[in-house]
């Protein structure tokens, strides 16, 4: 009977249920949203000119780039094109591979870290090839932030999506036929209409790029079914190179990227998936409202930073609460007004400091290549969706924290979340998979960063940087108070035909004389009290683990816990129990303030800290004016070269990191100016 099974908050959680009334919906939150469904940071714009200013026109067919000089690549040298356009010497890794693959008419399957630099290696091969290379891109926002920096780098660069007015599409589909685009972004939704086909058709393309296309792995975390029509590219535009980029895929994904886009002799380049610039750290859920403000407070001053949860509900709740403590934080989800997700994205985008709170809506749109840190107080669902979110932090290669906090309760009601899915066994057991996965890395007293590169098949040393690096945890027996526990869940069920979740169990283990135990009789049970000597905290970890083992299992929707099939070794004493002391606050996770000196100038020395933040001011002027965001003027890194080196002339801003011919000309003065006054 319903009665003698434990009531919703038995389940571990402390304060409220993050994933209560959360339905299995995974075309809710679990996927972005379509094309048509999402709005941009700035709703409706479109392209910028050079100078920053929209591209509008009291004209009913709009110009583009009018007045604007073209420069042309084509046929050019690749590493010219990467030092005049982008400011860079020499390309990285295998990028010079895949850009003469690709200038060379192949087609490549590149599977490369979030800020490992794919862009690069598409981009440039459309710019020496001759026609316009099109990239397909999977969110509006993510469109709208590449052609905004393609645009502030000199390259013509546009998209076609629903934020655009006709006369808008009309401008951008005439640049295209007549050959003045370097770069053409569209979405998968859009690709597939006929309507679109045609005019691509009509023109020349000198590569197709489809980014982020694990998106086409039915088992993937970010599934898009229209990806699955782009495995006719080839036929439909013969003789165009084909890429298809990701920054995470298991060896199954990777499989599926190839068969599914039609791919069979593409030249593979797999990077390695570390990123050495990110700390990671997880730490056991107590209080994770608390936790997440002291962890957010021991960020640098300014630092940008998200946080992912679970549910809309959450999303709001913790926004709200993290305001309360002084903290700029904004919400974001698919809820939300379209007008509020752009508002709050380009606040997030444009000022520092801002915390955006959201669901993985937020994922694969964001851009901003200088956030500090990825916090997630809800258990993701699987370590593609891991890294994938917490890919988001570090892009511009500085220092950057992924923060977790991990609870009983996480545990329990993914699993419960399993059960209630409407799949089958197959779907079931892969979710599982997933899960026990994402718990393997959560649990490991070893390296995370090890563990996390093992996942994609990638061998590593210790990185010395994690939190487990940093301090190791200790690990202790835990076989005796295991079976203390399965006794208890074997009497109670043959004794009385009962079934409790965690917090009924604990209370009974360490003999907690509550009027509920009273009730029900519990304090006349042979295990009442056997488990005295542990603390709630430390039963919570027991549990957790256990479960993270397979060694118990949760059930029902009250995550009431069973014995597993493992279970019988732990009550003969035949299967070790090793687990992990839980240390709080491991890594420097807590304590601090706001008041430390942003990280980015940290690293240089102290006479040239005064014109680093003098060169930020000026960026955060120049970004204002032109409504971008900063980091699409200048990067933290070009304006740290800028203090090291006090260029005095033009001709020594050449071979400053990313200072680019068009950047040269339009900022080249003022920087000097800059510099001149302050040095």
């Amino acid at each position: 009977m319903r009665d003698e099974y434990a009531v919703p908050d038995d389940v571990g959680f402390v304060g409220e249920d993050p994933y209560a009334g959360l339905p299995w919906d995974p075309d809710d939150e679990y996927a972005p949203p379509p094309d048509d469904g999402f709005a941009p940071r700035d709703a409706g714009s479109a392209p910028r000119r050079s100078g920053g200013a929209p591209a509008r026109s009291a004209d009913p067919v709009p110009q583009l780039f009018a007045g604007s000089p073209r420069r042309v690549f084509t046929g050019a040298d690749p590493l010219t094109v990467l030092h005049e356009v982008y400011g860079y010497d020499a390309f990285r890794g295998d990028q010079a591979d895949i850009v003469r693959q690709v200038i060379d008419g192949g087609d490549a399957v590149v599977l490369m870290p979030t800020g490992g630099g794919k862009s690069v290696t598409y981009q440039v091969p459309a710019l020496v090839r001759p026609g316009t290379g099109l990239v397909v891109s999977p969110l509006i926002a993510l469109m709208h932030d590449q052609v905004e920096a393609l645009v502030a780098n000199g390259v013509r660069a546009a998209f076609l999506n629903s934020t655009q007015s006709p006369p808008e599409r009309a401008a951008v589909e005439r640049s295209y036929l007549a050959g003045d685009l370097d770069l053409l972004y569209v979405a998968p939704e859009r690709l597939n209409v006929a309507q679109t086909a045609a005019l691509l058709q009509r023109g020349r393309l000198s590569v197709i790029a489809i980014d982020e296309a694990h998106c086409v792995s039915q088992w993937g975390h970010d599934f898009r079914p229209d990806y699955l029509g782009l495995g006719d590219l080839a036929e439909r535009f013969p003789g165009v190179p084909r890429m298809a980029l990701t920054a995470t895929a298991t060896r199954e994904t990777h499989r599926e990227i190839t068969e599914r886009l039609r791919l069979p002799t593409a030249r593979h380049f797999v990077a390695s998936f570390d990123r050495p610039n990110i700390q990671y750290r997880i730490e056991p859920k107590v209080d994770q409202r608390k936790q997440l403000v002291a962890f957010i407070c021991a960020q640098p001053e300014g630092a940008a930073g998200i946080v992912y949860a679970l549910s809309r509900k959450s999303v709001e709740q913790t926004a709200a609460h993290l305001r309360t403590q002084g903290i700029d934080a904004l919400p974001y989800h698919a809820g939300l007004d379209a007008s509020v997700r752009a508002a709050n994205q380009s606040r997030f985008l444009r000022d520092d400091g801002v915390v955006m709170v959201a669901t993985i809506a937020f994922g694969m749109g964001i851009d901003k290549p200088d956030v500090r840190f990825v916090a997630h107080i809800d258990l993701p669902k699987s370590v593609e969706g891991y890294y994938q979110e917490t890919g988001r932090a570090g892009r511009d290669g500085e220092p950057a924290v992924v923060w977790m906090a991990y609870g009983l309760g996480d545990v329990v009601q993914q699993r419960r979340l399993i059960d209630a899915s409407p799949g089958d066994r197959t779907f079931k057991t892969r979710l599982g998979q997933h899960l026990d996965a994402m718990l393997a890395l959560c649990e490991t007293v070893g390296c995370r960063r090890q563990n996390l590169l093992a996942y994609f098949g990638e061998e590593s040393d210790p990185c010395g940087n994690c939190d487990t690096c940093l301090t190791p945890p200790e690990t202790w027996d835990g076989l005796v108070p295991a079976q203390k526990l399965l006794s208890t869940i074997v009497r109670l069920q043959r004794e009385r035909g009962q079934a409790y979740g965690a917090g009924q169990l604990v209370d009974i283990l360490r003999g907690s004389s509550t009027e509920r135990v009273r009730q029900l009789g519990h304090d006349t049970l042979t295990t009442f009290g056997v488990g005295a000597d542990l603390s709630e905290q430390d039963w919570r970890s027991v549990v957790r683990q256990l479960l993270a083992r397979g060694l118990v299992v949760a059930r029902g929707e009250y995550g009431t816990l069973a014995l597993s099939d493992a279970s019988g070794g732990v009550l003969r004493g035949e299967t070790p129990v090793p687990l992990r002391r839980d240390v709080l606050g491991r890594g420097g996770g807590g304590g601090g303030g706001r008041s430390r000196r942003a990280a980015a100038s940290e690293s240089l020395d102290a006479g040239d800290r005064g014109l680093f933040e003098a060169l930020r001011s000026w960026r955060s002027g120049q970004a204002k004016e032109q409504g971008v965001p900063a980091y699409v003027v200048f990067g933290d890194a070009t304006l740290r070269a800028l203090a090291e080196h006090r260029p005095a002339s033009l001709a020594e801003l050449d071979g400053i990191t990313g200072i680019g011919a068009k950047k040269r000309e339009a900022y080249g003065e003022a920087v000097l100016e800059v510099v001149a006054t302050h040095g």
